[in-house]
């Protein structure tokens, strides 16, 4: 381990062994039972080592009463991993701040830092790192932000129809497209696909983030620092004078960030941004109460994205069941009105369905990996007269499925009928 350059290096020969001997968290517990009374740089090897080749997207070191646990956010679950003594707790806090550069002495108050882990010779992973004060000590969130997990637009589990739409939205020379969802719903990895898609030397693109997350080759990057008065507004100001061909920021949190970001998509810029709401209509409800005005709105929006991460079911364990009576009514009733136009894969009463079991490939969860599950408006005339008068979100909501929309529950049903996730799953995420 490196203090000098905050990072963890792990080298070729602790790679090969981790690739090798760790293939799921019970592997990973018993590799940390090895290494528990060892120093703290192997044992920090082993759990970042792990959780990376495990796909892991944070590691959480949370005191309690007595002891520590350690869990792991896998396929974004949450997965007990290990308790280990406030010892060798004391001990990991003090060594990830130091690397984090977070001020060792302060204990009372939230603190934010990040390092890196050199990953064999060629990768560097960067681990965001917080700090918060519990009853029991402070609780450790470190993220993960591993580049496997940028991924190309075709990959994020589009439909056909979906996926062409996209494609088309990203190609405008201008106006703004929006994805929504809550924290942990996959809108940098969607909006960092957009990027990947549409990046070529011809063109000048210019991200502000809180953080950055992923360095993206061939494109500027910047970070807001708000102590120093570099936030999303004054950066996004600043972004237009560099004469940019797209713009992301980071998320609009603020009227001003709105007011400019709308701004740059009426006069010729695209901008790529996210939003805090619970659905695609409420992107349009969002804005104004952002202070935007609704005349300006219609006209700069693009397209509304909302989206969610459902869990795909394990390859090497899950079985297909006939479905039961229950589950097809459940189907029929979600998916009886969508358009023609929308290719489903044909089902009756003697479909099957994949039903989870559980191994060790997946943790015993019977789900492995993730995909998103989607809505879109997308903004026309008749959608942005709609917006001008002013509606509710509910009657904007019904507006965009008579002209073709699909919600999220809709596109996950879809995905279980094309073998990738469960009822329940998408009925976890997506509400009943």
């Amino acid at each position: 381990m490196s203090q000098a350059t905050n990072q963890i290096i792990i080298s070729p020969s602790d790679l090969v062994k981790i690739q090798k001997g760790v293939k799921n968290i019970f592997d990973l517990n018993q590799e940390i039972e090895k290494q528990i009374k060892k120093t703290v740089t192997e044992f920090l090897k082993i759990l970042f080592a792990g959780a990376i080749n495990l796909g892991a997207s944070d590691v959480h070191i949370e005191p309690k009463k007595e002891k520590v646990k350690i869990r792991l956010r896998i396929d974004g679950i949450l997965q007990e991993i290990q308790e280990i003594e406030k010892e060798k707790y004391k001990a990991i806090l003090s060594r990830i701040k130091l690397l984090s550069g977070i001020k060792l002495n302060i204990v009372d108050v939230p603190q934010d830092g990040r390092f890196s882990i050199l990953w064999s010779d060629k990768q560097t992973i960067e681990i965001r790192a917080s700090s918060l004060p519990t009853e029991y000590g402070e609780s450790l969130v470190l993220r993960i932000l591993n580049p496997k997990s940028l991924i190309k637009i075709e990959q994020l589990g589009l439909r056909d129809d979906l996926l062409e739409i996209f494609k088309k939205q990203i190609k405008k020379p201008n106006g703004m497209l929006i994805v929504t969802g809550p924290t942990g719903s996959g809108k940098t990895t969607t909006l960092y696909a957009f990027l990947k898609r549409i990046q070529n030397p011809q063109i000048k693109i210019i991200t502000i983030e809180d953080p950055i997350e992923y360095h993206l080759k061939g494109i500027s990057q910047t970070q807001v620092a708000s102590k120093k008065g570099y936030d999303f507004a004054n950066g996004l100001r600043s972004i237009m004078r560099q004469d940019p061909d797209v713009i992301l920021v980071g998320e609009i949190r603020d009227s001003d960030t709105a007011r400019i970001g709308i701004q740059a998509a009426l006069t010729g810029h695209l901008v790529f941004s996210t939003l805090h709401t619970n659905d695609a209509a409420g992107t349009i409800s969002r804005l104004i109460t952002l202070g935007a005005k609704p005349s300006n709105i219609g006209p700069a929006l693009n397209m509304a994205i909302a989206q969610r991460l459902i869990r795909k079911v394990c390859a090497r364990c899950a079985k297909l069941e006939k479905i039961s009576s229950q589950d097809l009514r459940k189907i029929k009733i979600c998916l009886k009105d969508i358009p023609k136009k929308i290719k489903i894969p044909k089902f009756n009463s003697a479909l099957k369905i994949p039903k989870p079991k559980g191994c060790k490939h997946c943790n015993q969860t019977g789900y492995r990996g993730r995909i998103g599950i989607y809505e879109t408006i997308l903004i026309d005339d008749e959608i942005e007269k709609f917006i001008l008068e002013n509606h509710s979100i509910a009657a904007l909501r019904k507006k965009a499925i008579q002209k073709g929309m699909l919600n999220m529950k809709q596109d996950g049903f879809i995905k279980v009928l094309q073998g990738i996730t469960t009822i329940e799953e998408v009925e976890r995420v997506a509400g009943e």
